[in-house]
């Protein structure tokens, strides 16, 4: 099983993001990913993923015909509707389908967080830890 930090640097591929900072957190159950805009349009979510200030935004608009809205708690315990998607995650050089909320997280430090969910049976957390995944795909 490989290990993960308390951060790491993860790949979007199906969003075209690469070495996106993600924040490791077992205390979250879901992955949430920062989104600046999003709506929908005749049926279609459309967002634009991180905010003009991000150094990787790219402003390319994006549209997901499948998708969800549901209600998920934020860092301080309200409840929030969040539309919910679905692509991959490259970690550690392996694909993984994970769902991601889409939220606005402009004030924090991480655009990327990856919740309990996808850590299960994949990965073992050591909290001293920082990149470990972005170390060994700079050493391949």
């Amino acid at each position: 099983m490989k290990i993960l930090g308390r951060s790491d640097r993860v790949d979007l591929p199906e969003l075209g993001l690469k070495n996106i900072h993600a924040k490791i957190d077992t205390g979250a159950y879901t992955c949430s990913l920062h989104c600046s805009r999003a709506e929908l349009v005749d049926g279609k979510l459309e967002f634009v993923l991180l905010d003009e200030e991000h150094p990787e935004f790219t402003g390319m608009k994006f549209e997901f015909r499948k998708f969800s809205k549901r209600e998920i708690k934020n860092s301080s315990g309200e409840a929030e509707m969040r539309f919910v998607i679905k692509t991959t995650i490259r970690i550690h050089n392996r694909v993984i389908r994970a769902e991601f909320s889409l939220s606005d997280r402009d004030k924090l430090r991480f655009p990327v967080l990856l919740g309990r969910k996808i850590m299960r049976n994949r990965f073992l957390i050591d909290v001293t830890e920082k990149d470990l995944s972005f170390k060994s795909k700079k050493s391949d």
